[in-house]
């Protein structure tokens, strides 16, 4: 990954999926029935999201093809929104990285807590 190019898509990439939610709502979508969830189930399952950003957050993963989104001419409207083929690639990697987190996260924080009392 030395070339500019491809350090320019896994950058632009990594911003775009690393940010706050969009990792939150591939997993929890991840754990959904057929890996789909109304608009409404996804808020709730997403503590702290405001409907603004989920619905931002969710247009730029479709904008992306990491999930797909269906809309039903029911009144009230009704939103689905499922992991699309690529999404599903994602869950892989994603579950590494979760795994990492939790064989290093206590290594982490005392590292932390060194650095910080030796910073004083």
């Amino acid at each position: 990954m030395c070339h500019s190019e491809e350090s320019n898509a896994v950058r632009e990439f990594l911003t775009k999926v690393g940010d706050k939610w969009s990792i939150l709502l591939i997993v929890m979508l991840a754990k959904t029935p057929k890996h789909r969830a109304r608009f409404s189930e996804l808020h709730r399952m997403v503590d702290g999201i405001s409907q603004r950003m989920l619905t931002t957050t969710l247009r730029n993963l479709e904008r992306d093809g990491l999930l797909s989104r269906e809309v039903f001419a029911e009144v009230p409207p009704r939103v689905e929104y499922e992991l699309t083929p690529l999404g599903l690639t994602l869950l892989g990697p994603l579950q590494q990285l979760v795994d990492w987190i939790g064989n290093n996260w206590g290594s982490i924080k005392k590292t932390r807590e060194h650095f910080d009392e030796c910073s004083r």
